[in-house]
């Protein structure tokens, strides 16, 4: 496979990743979620930023992969964002 190629399975590989984080989330959360699938995307690639962004600074460690680790990090940070913009819309 070309390098374009594996850029576009590399990059479809983490919005795969992103929505599974993300619906992980929503279903951890027991309020409804508003965004859907797109939002379900949106927030599971967001929380693994947040959540590696957090998880490095904290632990020194970060997303590293498709790995167990990764996954639980990447929940971590939508929770995270969940509860940060759940908060913020009642104020």
């Amino acid at each position: 496979m070309s390098k374009g190629g594996e850029k576009v399975v590399n990059v479809f590989a983490w919005i795969v990743f992103g929505l599974v984080a993300g619906v992980v989330a929503n279903v951890i959360d027991p309020r409804p979620a508003k965004g859907g699938l797109v939002g379900a995307i949106i927030l599971g690639i967001a929380g693994a930023l947040v959540g590696g962004f957090l998880a490095n600074l904290v632990f020194g460690v970060g997303i590293t992969g498709f790995d167990i680790n990764s996954f639980v990090i990447a929940v971590i940070g939508s929770l995270v964002l969940l509860f940060i913009g759940r908060s913020m819309r009642k104020i």
